[in-house]
């Protein structure tokens, strides 16, 4: 018999401990969840810095290592989690983590709720891979108690794939204190010996396939042959970094480029910045988008899902199509040479990260979820 004046223990699950969108999310809700009423615990089924930093903050975390999905050799360790740490109920964050704990989960008849942080079958991949995802989507989203969708792009988009799919929509935030232009930002932008008279275009995520990095370098380096003023910060890690790196060699950009591994000082490395660009292929409902915004950056995006849902495209930001080296280099050199453009954009967009991407409101959401799951399995 489960007891409803105690408190809630959720278990935060999560593919990898690197840090990206899903996992700067879960760092986020952990953070500003109200513990008088949820005990917040993470599983990570890989070490980095999300769990360095979980640490550093006293939230109980634990790693069971294996970079597989369906990985049964980890599904016992799994359970003795579970069982060991007393969960009430498991928040599963990916399909890959989902795959290595929903059935534990169901087993022991703990409730499963799934955050799709945009989903596994984008259009990229190969026909039969593209279709094996489908099929583990489809597995997984019809044996959660509950699916949460961070766009209702990405809701849309599993309603015409998955049949009978059913999401609530609740969109990833933003914490408006550690992101705010108020913030010192030290010595970010001399560090990495920028000018004053220099336009810094910052892009700051994985170096993956996803994120189009090698389009950006192309881009930028059109757009920097006719404004020298235009210095571009690629600033993460990720399996195409040293692809990109040797492009940007490749392209005589060695003193236009400067790269550095991921930080975790991310608003001071925003503040260092005039433009943020992201010219991803797909997203769920982009953080970093959210960050810049509520740093007050002019930003670039491409329009895909739930980045045209954060922001509307020539008030709070430009959208491109994707994988269109011509439009990005075209708009880098517009917003370089219009400084008003820049501040205007920079401005909405900070007015509207404030107005609907708070974090406080995001969790809010989440908040009520739990809170409906549980007591549906305190009444019976």
């Amino acid at each position: 018999m489960m007891h409803s004046n105690r408190k809630i223990r959720v278990l935060q699950t999560i593919h990898q401990g690197r840090v990206g969108g899903g996992e700067r999310h879960v760092l986020d809700l952990v953070s500003t969840i109200d513990t008088s009423r949820f005990e917040p615990i993470v599983l990570s089924f890989t070490e980095g810095p999300m769990v360095d930093t979980l640490r550093m903050m006293q939230i109980p975390v634990f790693v069971i290592a294996t970079e597989r999905p369906f990985d049964f050799r980890v599904w016992g360790a799994v359970k003795k989690l579970l069982k060991e740490q007393r969960i009430d109920m498991v928040h599963v964050h990916g399909s890959r983590a989902n795959t290595n704990i929903l059935w534990i989960a169901r087993s022991m008849g703990l409730p499963v709720i799934y955050t799709v942080h945009g989903w596994s079958f984008h259009n990229e991949l190969p026909f039969w891979n593209r279709k094996a995802r489908i099929f583990a989507e489809r597995l997984i989203t019809r044996r959660t108690g509950i699916n949460i969708t961070v766009s209702e792009s990405n809701r849309q988009t599993g309603m015409q794939v998955i049949q009978g799919f059913r999401s609530v929509v609740i969109r990833n935030g933003v914490n408006l204190n550690s992101f705010t232009p108020d913030i010192d930002g030290g010595h970010v932008r001399e560090s990495y010996g920028f000018k004053a008279t220099d336009i810094v275009v910052g892009f700051i995520v994985r170096m993956t396939i996803q994120k189009d990095p090698l389009g950006m370098v192309r881009a930028f380096a059109a757009a920097h042959a006719i404004q020298p003023a235009l210095k571009l910060l690629m600033v993460g890690e990720g399996p195409l970094k040293s692809e990109v790196m040797e492009l940007a060699a490749r392209l005589g950009l060695d003193h236009a480029v400067v790269f550095d591994d991921f930080r975790q000082d991310i608003p001071r490395i925003l503040k260092a910045i005039d433009i943020y660009c992201l010219p991803s292929l797909w997203e769920g409902f982009p953080i970093g988008v959210l960050e810049a915004m509520a740093m007050g950056k002019a930003i670039i995006a491409s329009d895909v899902d739930g980045t045209r849902e954060a922001l509307e495209d020539n008030v709070s930001g430009i959208l491109i199509p994707p994988r269109n080296t011509a439009v990005l280099s075209a708009t880098l050199l517009k917003l370089a040479n219009d400084p008003a453009l820049r501040c205007r954009l920079a401005n909405a967009a900070l007015q509207r990260a404030r107005a609907e991407h708070s974090i406080t409101a995001m969790t809010t959401k989440i908040e009520e979820v739990y809170s409906n799951v549980f007591y549906k399995l305190v009444s019976h």
